[in-house]
């Protein structure tokens, strides 16, 4: 691994969980284990396996170093990361304590970092949780799951959503032992971003996860969830690069690096599928979770509608212009054209007249802002919102919050985008990928904003109150992160709805007599 560790002082830590005994480090003040395995390694016979308990060891094991990422896509050189990395104990935990010991009781975060299901691993420096878990009073814990093919190609013999399945398979660890490094197994907020924010809102829908977190926090929801059809359909494929079928007979003998450079490849040419995958292969989204009826029973809005997560306490929340990284990496922004907005409109808005609903609810945006819009709502903004109204209708509590700070980098031109809210959450201005969008050198704003987001994120944690009110269907009260963080009602109105009746369905693939932008299954 290549991310930049804290270099520890005084005396070393040492905790006891239930499979031995553990060495951390001393880091600013912090407790710090790393590289902690809670499942046995998913390789050789237990590959495509779900989880396993991790079998216990003698002695006292060293955790001081990020365990290896699973296989990666290749993504932003992180398949060059995985690749480089010794071992293959994949599934690790990593925890920060500012009070380790069973006595202390501490609210318990643990993150799920997103990567759209095809990359991710918690060993990046921006998920340092070290300043968030000193300032907030809080355990904080990361971990790797299984993305890709790995975690949630659909392989015949194979259990489906075996990266959810780990995710929860680390709770597990959490609830049987976060209590020796000093925090609260009764008193566990799960938050994620993106994919993380999507496998946070598929915990809410699945029976195996029920008790193991009491609070969720769902920021910029990716809300694409297949149906094992359409799941299917691009495992067939990917396999196929391979000259295989995909099951785990075939599938088992092919390296995870290679395993995952087809996944790549069939990721670069979904175009050439767009016809029979629809959106998804519009967006170029080979992998999601998948509705298969066990492990992901319903969608994550079906399941909060029926009243699954009454009693969990959610905080959801969105950026303004999620849309605008992904137009920038493109090297679309400021180059769309009025036909490749159209198309968008017509692929992306909901219902058969999805794009008439945006010209009339935005009559004055340029080709550029429809657009951004119509991307950033389809994939994150409306997902995440129907989350809370789902959760609120059903009776439940939900706080809701945009944010719409500009980031400083490349001079202001990607807005309030994706990612931006991950160095803010966790405080890591000046380091990983996500911070180049904050500049070189953090400002004064940068540092207060991110303060003041890092203490609602862990006063929800504490006591379930980020600061502001809950979000209710008449009301609709916001918690806009801006330079002034301010309280309104829910900004982006239009957008709202435009998608108030949409249902956001599995996708699935799309039947020959299907009108064209249809492109979902009709199951729950």
């Amino acid at each position: 691994m290549t991310a930049a560790v804290s270099q520890p002082s005084g005396p070393r830590p040492e905790v006891r969980t239930a499979a031995g005994a553990l060495r951390g480090s001393q880091e600013a003040g912090m407790a710090v284990f790393r590289g902690i395995p809670f499942a046995e390694p998913p390789v050789g016979p237990l590959r495509f396996a779900a989880p396993r308990p991790v079998r216990g060891w003698d002695g006292m094991r060293p955790a001081v170093s990020y365990g290896p990422p699973p296989p990666q896509g290749g993504h932003f050189g992180m398949d060059a990361l995985a690749r480089d990395a010794v071992g293959d104990d994949w599934l690790t935990v990593n925890v920060w304590s500012p009070e380790p010991g069973p006595g202390a009781g501490l609210p318990v975060m643990v993150w799920i970092q997103g990567g759209a299901y095809t990359i991710g691993m918690s060993g990046l420096p921006e998920y340092d949780g070290g300043r968030l878990a000193l300032d907030g009073g809080v355990v904080v814990v990361t971990f790797n799951y299984r993305v890709g093919l790995e975690g949630f190609g659909q392989i015949e013999g194979a259990p489906a959503n075996r990266g959810l399945l780990d995710q929860v398979a680390a709770l597990e660890w959490v609830r049987d032992n976060i209590r020796a490094f000093g925090g609260d197994p009764d008193r566990v907020t799960v938050f994620g971003q993106s994919a993380g924010g999507g496998s946070v809102a598929a915990l809410l829908a699945m029976p195996r996860a029920a008790g193991l977190f009491g609070r969720a926090v769902a920021q910029s929801v990716q809300g694409t969830f297949f149906s094992p059809e359409l799941a299917t359909d691009i495992a067939t494929a990917c396999a196929a690069e391979r000259g295989l079928r995909p099951t785990m007979a075939d599938l088992s003998a092919v390296a995870p690096a290679r395993l995952s450079a087809a996944g790549d490849a069939v990721g670069a040419t979904m175009d050439r599928w767009a016809e029979r995958w629809g959106r998804a292969a519009h967006r170029r989204i080979p992998f999601s979770p998948v509705v298969d009826g066990d492990v992901l029973p319903v969608t994550p809005w079906q399941a909060l509608a029926d009243g699954a997560g009454r009693d969990i306490e959610l905080l959801v929340g969105h950026t303004r212009h999620e849309q605008r990284l992904f137009t920038a990496l493109d090297g679309l922004l400021g180059q769309v054209t009025q036909e490749q907005a159209a198309t968008a409109l017509h692929l992306f808005g909901p219902g058969q007249d999805g794009a008439r609903r945006y010209l009339d609810g935005f009559p004055a945006a340029n080709p550029d802002e429809l657009y951004e819009l119509v991307h950033s709502d389809w994939l994150f903004r409306m997902p995440t919102l129907h989350l809370a109204h789902a959760q609120t209708a059903a009776g439940g509590r939900a706080h809701v919050y945009e944010l719409t700070w500009p980031a400083p980098g490349m001079g202001g031109a990607l807005g309030a985008c994706h990612g931006l809210d991950v160095p803010l959450v966790f405080g890591n201005l000046d380091r990983g990928q996500p911070a180049t969008l904050i500049g070189e050198s953090p400002s004064p704003e940068a540092e207060a904003l991110s303060a003041h987001i890092r203490t609602a994120w862990t006063a929800f944690a504490t006591h379930g109150d980020p600061g502001w009110p809950a979000y209710d269907t008449d009301q609709r009260l916001t918690q806009l992160f801006d330079t002034r963080p301010v309280v309104t009602a829910y900004p982006e109105e239009t957008s709202r709805l435009i998608w108030q009746d949409h249902a956001f369905p599995a996708l699935g693939v799309r039947r020959p007599d299907e009108p064209q932008g249809s492109f979902s299954c009709t199951a729950r």
